[in-house]
């Protein structure tokens, strides 16, 4: 893995040299947009509108501060920029994981020491942070986002998180602006429902199926054969709540675990080739 910064983890006086990696990849299939008389692969040319195509080297940043009037930022001015946060993963407090709300949390990232010499301070102050998260700013990828440092093992994993005029008010749900009354008999009954399916968080049972089914016909398609697939029955309306609160603990919680069982996909060309990184 390569790192995408290099800094300090620092708390008050004890600066931590870190190397920041990304956590998580995406396997999101990618398609292209072709010209479909002849199947060609679209281009995207950066165009001016007084002068046409523009070449890279004459392509520079602008802000608008009114309405089609920029004022140019060089690359010097983002150095001029002299926040701790650019430098290091700055410590400001700490909190209990259960005080933030999974809404405010984005991409995550793993700490490593950087060097020999950064080690002892790095274990040091993992060991410290058990059962806590840390609340820390720092300057990635050319803006400074809000983060929380947490322990995972021997590893400290940063999460960026979503500053708060960044998360929408509920306040234009008009549904929610009336409160339902609920039936003591429903709840309980949807209660049931829950702890049928409560268990341990395993994320190796989950898999993206949407991304298998995408591959199935492409593979299909690869091979010249067209995929027919039965219509989907859309699902029934609860007119009936209680009703439908029987009939789902009659079924149980059985085909859910059995959906969950199924054998994985086989290895198809197009699996191979995504696999690969074709």
């Amino acid at each position: 893995m390569r790192p995408v910064w290099k800094g300090y983890l620092r708390l008050s006086l004890v600066a931590v040299p870190v190397k920041v990696y990304s956590a998580t990849t995406s396997h999101t299939l990618s398609f292209n947009q072709l010209h479909a008389p002849c199947n060609s692969r679209i281009n995207y040319t950066k165009t001016c509108p007084i002068h046409g195509p523009v070449p890279a080297e004459e392509i520079v940043k602008g802000y608008a501060y009114e309405k089609d009037r920029y004022v140019i930022m060089e690359d010097e001015d983002f150095d001029k920029v002299r926040l701790e946060s650019t430098k290091a993963v700055n410590i400001v407090r700490f909190v209990d994981a259960t005080e933030i709300d999974p809404i405010y949390y984005e991409s995550a990232y793993y700490l490593e020491p950087d060097g020999k010499i950064a080690r002892e301070a790095y274990a040091t102050l993992r060991e410290a942070m058990a059962g806590k998260v840390a609340i820390a700013k720092v300057v990635l990828r050319g803006k400074e986002d809000l983060v929380a440092v947490r322990t995972s093992g021997n590893v400290l994993v940063m999460n960026t998180l979503h500053f708060a005029d960044e998360v929408k008010s509920t306040e234009e749900l008009e549904e929610l602006k009336t409160q339902e009354k609920v039936t003591p008999e429903a709840v309980q009954l949807a209660k049931q429902l829950v702890d049928g399916l409560k268990g341990p968080f395993a994320p190796a049972e989950y898999k993206d199926e949407y991304r298998d089914e995408l591959l199935r016909i492409v593979d299909e398609k690869v091979e010249g054969r067209e995929s027919v697939v039965a219509e989907e029955a859309e699902p029934a309306k609860v007119v009936n709540l209680m009703e439908a609160l029987k009939k789902s603990l009659a079924a149980g919680p059985a085909r859910e675990k059995a959906a969950q069982a199924k054998e994985l996909p086989e290895e198809t060309p197009a699996r191979k080739r995504k696999q690969a990184g074709q």
